[in-house]
């Protein structure tokens, strides 16, 4: 029989087999391709949802004590939910993207690519540069300033200065970097039992899951499993607000709880969440939360049977000369050779249809969270367990590039868009009106929907339900 895209996710999972039968792929009125693109984007976005409503289904069988579910996964409503930032809207007013200085740049030798949303990235790209900040965007002075340089020297001294740009790679330059060779010899989804300790019993209502996580990858992770069910507490810190309408588009399902971990009092309240914990997802940079004791490590130690989930953009500390650097996926298609093959005719690089290493990664990660649950519980002596699950954004960028065939004839398509109506819904919420996609995660039986809507950040307490 032809392997699909799914049944390799799903063997790296350590899913049974047999089950990758119940998925059933829908094409409900989309004629047009949906993800249009060279590589196989849309065949990548179907297999990350695919395992993720199949590795829910089992659990929802492990709890009734049923037969798995079948599982339906309709091509509009993922590419709806791959691109949910764009589709939000606020009181009728759409998100915000990316900000000016956040974009390709030709220098003198080729392409680099920044990322400058945050107010602290922009301010080091400019000090790195040597432009100074008035207060606008100056793009012409930045351009300038980039014509008369390397991207390699650039991306050197960005990153020196604490700020986030890449060169633009081919993907044979990629391959033969340091980082790349590195990132192609992880395995997609790193799975690894820590000890013996039992699993902590779960509650009717689900898993509580402490959600360490920023932007995109990590918070549409956490986002999926609160749909299924699970008690997710986000922790900020007060002093670094995330983009307000990027919580917005991920905080579905979820309490939002502020914490200081460098205090007495924040510390305190953390560890009484990480004591009734079974889950814990850290997004941050590899290392940024060690000084806390939040390595997967310490974690297994302070809270014997947890599933703890790590999420990097390059490969995660001791993977690489760049394992340990933060990123986004941005930057990572534009060091994985994805913008050049999908560059433009001019040479100009590209971009994917969506942030789809974000999307991908971050429904992989909710599966291999669902799938170790899933295990520990298993009995005998395959059960329990501090389990550790570890992916990437440079490690997906390496699985879409040389690992996935595009369907026959799907990139000779057309390319005009397709109408994501029918996969598009609204709900009132403490921020207003809101349109949004709906989860593309489901299977027979399963939920629909959200049990709430997205609050303000910061606007609950540090309490499980």
């Amino acid at each position: 029989m032809e392997q699909r895209p799914w049944d390799r996710l799903w063997a790296a999972l350590g899913g049974d087999p047999a089950l990758a039968e119940r998925v059933r792929l829908v094409r409900r009125g989309t004629p047009a391709p949906v993800l249009p693109a060279r590589l196989p984007v849309r065949e990548s976005a179907r297999a990350a949802v695919a395992v993720c409503a199949l590795a829910a289904a089992e659990a929802a069988a492990r709890r009734s004590g049923g037969a798995v579910p079948r599982v339906r996964v309709d091509d509009g409503a993922v590419a709806t939910a791959f691109t949910s930032e764009r589709h939000l809207r606020i009181d009728g007013r759409p998100a915000a993207t990316f900000a000016p200085l956040s974009r390709f740049w030709r220098t003198a030798d080729g392409w680099v690519r920044t990322h400058a949303n945050y107010p602290h990235h922009r301010a080091r790209l400019l000090a790195a540069l040597g432009v100074p900040d008035g207060g606008g965007a100056p793009v012409e002075a930045v351009a300038a300033e980039l014509a008369g340089r390397r991207a390699e020297e650039v991306e050197e001294a960005v990153y020196a200065a604490g700020g986030l740009a890449v060169a633009v790679r081919t993907p044979r330059a990629w391959a033969a970097h340091a980082q790349g060779a590195a990132a192609a010899g992880l395995p997609l989804v790193g799975r690894e039992r820590l000890d013996d300790a039992p699993a902590p019993p779960l509650p009717p209502s689900g898993p509580r899951v402490l959600d360490l996580t920023r932007v995109i990858a990590g918070p549409v992770a956490t986002r999926t499993l609160a749909l299924l069910g699970a008690d997710v507490l986000r922790i900020d810190p007060p002093g670094l607000p995330e983009s307000a309408d990027a919580h917005a588009d991920t905080g579905f399902g979820k309490r939002s709880v502020l914490l200081d971990l460098s205090s007495h009092s924040g510390r305190r309240a953390f560890e009484e969440l990480l004591a009734q914990a079974h889950v814990v997802v850290a997004g941050y940079r590899p290392g940024a939360l060690d000084r806390f004791g939040l390595s997967a490590r310490e974690l297994a130690e302070r809270r014997p049977g947890a599933v703890v989930a790590e999420l990097s953009a390059w490969g995660g500390a001791g993977a690489g000369p760049w394992g340990g650097r933060r990123g986004f996926d941005s930057l990572v298609q534009a060091a994985s050779g994805i913008a050049v093959a999908e560059g433009h005719s001019d040479g100009r690089p590209g971009v994917l249809p969506a942030q789809a290493l974000d999307h991908g990664t971050g429904y992989l990660l909710a599966a291999a969270v669902l799938r170790s649950l899933t295990d520990q519980r298993g009995g005998g002596p395959d059960g329990g367990g501090t389990r550790r699950v570890r992916l990437s954004l440079a490690r997906t960028a390496h699985w879409l590039l040389h690992e996935l065939e595009t369907e026959p004839g799907a990139a000779d398509g057309p390319r005009e868009p397709y109408d994501p109506a029918d996969w598009l819904a609204e709900a009132d919420s403490p921020l207003g009106r809101l349109r949004h996609a709906v989860p593309p995660v489901v299977y027979e039986g399963g939920p629909r929907g959200w049990r709430r809507p997205p609050g303000r950040p910061g606007a609950d307490g540090p309490v499980w339900v």
